[in-house]
């Protein structure tokens, strides 16, 4: 047994079934399993158990970079840069409670600047200061510069913070019915000794560095809206002692093996002296703070929605708690439904036999929403084409679901290759889709212009130059005079300006090419707004 013990250290612990057995400091055998040497070898290689439990808060100062894959200029392109920022962290573990001060310099979708608070305790979550461009519909109605976290967003700041706590390895040790063998998992050629961990709430999966035995990633098994199942890894490397304990000084996230940020520890302070009272939920917000989420979270949505300052941080909206009480049909001309009440916008057009739509955003909960209301409304009409204006996984999250219905997806030029990775990529965590095979999913791609008509109706999707994104189109009801836009106007959001901007002209350019002729213009945000105010601002009537 001695020797199965040093063949199985030879070989990092990756290859060795069953018990192993070592020595106690009585001279008598003890049998451990091999997820316990796995365990007691990284936590020894962090300072050990005692450094680990003595290290009871921290403050940690550091910055950080992150990019947005699905918000990129084309289609399957570079992810988009999309902030930097510092942070300055006060952590108290023995009350597991953190405050996060944050200034975010964000360069998409505009370049602006967040100067905020993050307060995370295990029952609440407040916001002091500024951290989107739409905070809760609350707070901007009361002019208040703070507000309660979300349900969501609390379960999700929480399980961030677990993910990257020293602690976890020893609540790992500590809680050996929790913690499941995984075999050994390969990244870069590299074969890392793994364990999954039932965190209650969230779970993990360690994967350990076979050289040092230190943790070398920590992650979640995910789903994204738009390429399915993801693995969410933090990758820790340049560890150092602070305090007794090795933390990880360079830390980077990735998605699918992509990176979407990159954090630098610069300073670290262990066991600082903590003011309570600025680790305290508000009083005025504690008593009405939402608890953490449970359930389907939208972890990605959540995350990454932050990086580019836009996440609308509220429970009230499908893609936080799924309830329909936000969500409605507005009809803008016989047979055309503008679906609003999210955050953001749908355009639904009844034809002859079968149902037109614009943009599938968030996710495919809410398009299994729109699918069911609309269909309630006309018939039961199955839906034909699904047009979406660009990528953007805020408004192509939710077109798995319209193509479970057979829906022939209509996108800009050179656009369809992209669509087919995502159609092909795994989904089994889809929580709202079922998996299946969309190979024989019909994309049509335009090149200038594609006509739907069902010989009393038509309707158009136009391809559109424009500075936001590549392969945009707007679409447009003749017979209504009605177009439909995204984030390149957001018509009925706030007032036009003073004068024409690039992607105002862009609207403009598109009408007078396509040769249409809108009265008014519904967007996939905000409403909608008449189209000759817009024109006139560009020169043209």
């Amino acid at each position: 047994m001695r020797r199965l013990f040093l063949l199985c250290m030879a070989a990092t612990l990756a290859s060795c079934a069953g018990p192993l057995t070592t020595t106690t400091t009585t001279g008598a055998p003890a049998t451990l399993s091999r997820d316990q040497e796995v365990l007691n070898r990284a936590v020894a290689a962090m300072g050990g158990a005692q450094a680990i439990r003595s290290l009871r808060g921290a403050s940690i100062k550091g910055a950080v970079k992150q990019w947005e894959p699905e918000q990129s200029q084309a289609p399957g392109g570079e992810a988009r840069f999309a902030a930097e920022a510092t942070f300055d962290i006060t952590h108290d573990f023995a009350n597991h409670v953190s405050r996060i001060d944050w200034v975010k310099n964000f360069a998409y979708p505009t370049p602006r600047t967040f100067t905020y608070t993050e307060i995370v305790t295990p029952d609440a979550g407040a916001v002091i200061g500024i951290d989107s461009n739409g905070r809760t519909r609350e707070s901007l109605a009361n002019k208040s510069p703070m507000h309660a976290m979300s349900g969501v967003r609390l379960a999700t700041t929480q399980r961030e913070l677990r993910r990257s706590s020293p602690a976890l390895l020893l609540e790992m040790r500590n809680n050996p019915g929790r913690v499941n063998r995984m075999g050994n998992v390969e990244v870069g050629g590299v074969s890392h000794p793994a364990l999954s961990y039932n965190a209650g709430a969230h779970n993990f999966v360690v994967l350990f560095d076979p050289g040092t035995g230190l943790p070398a990633r920590v992650r979640t098994l995910d789903f994204d809206n738009m390429w399915g199942d993801i693995d969410y890894d933090l990758v820790l490397s340049d560890w150092q002692l602070v305090g007794g304990v090795r933390m990880a000084m360079s830390q980077r996230y990735e998605l699918n093996g992509r990176t979407v940020a990159e954090l630098r520890i610069t300073q670290v302070t262990p066991n600082p002296v903590i003011n309570p009272a600025g680790m305290a939920v508000p009083v005025s917000l504690r008593a009405t703070a939402p608890k953490p989420a449970v359930g389907n979270i939208p972890y990605q949505w959540v995350i990454r929605r932050q990086f580019i300052g836009t996440y609308l941080d509220s429970d009230n909206t499908s893609f936080d708690t799924q309830v329909t009480q936000s969500l409605r049909l507005q009809e803008l001309a016989p047979g055309v439904q503008h679906v609003v009440g999210g955050s953001h916008n749908s355009l639904v057009i009844d034809m002859r036999d079968h149902l037109i739509v614009f943009d599938a955003p968030v996710n495919d909960w809410q398009s299994n929403w729109t699918i069911r209301t609309a269909q309630a409304k006309y018939g039961n009409k199955p839906v034909r084409y699904l047009v979406l204006t660009h990528h953007h996984m805020d408004h192509a999250g939710g077109l798995r679901a319209y193509m479970a219905q057979g829906a022939t997806l209509v996108v800009g030029r050179g656009a369809a290759a992209h669509y087919r990775r995502v159609l092909a990529a795994p989904a089994t965590r889809n929580p709202d889709v079922a998996p299946r095979d969309y190979a024989k999913v019909n994309i049509v791609e335009v090149s200038d212009r594609y006509v739907m008509r069902d010989g009393v109706r038509e309707v158009s999707a136009h391809l559109t130059e424009n500075p936001h994104v590549d392969a945009m189109l707007i679409g447009y009801v003749a017979d209504a005079r009605l177009g439909f836009v995204t984030d390149i106007w957001s018509p009925g959001a706030a007032p036009l300006p003073n004068q024409i901007n690039s992607p105002l002209a862009a609207v403009v350019n598109a009408a007078r090419r396509a040769g249409i002729q809108p009265l008014r213009f519904a967007g996939g945000h905000g409403s909608t707004g008449d189209y000759a105010p817009l024109a006139g601002l560009a020169g043209h009537k």
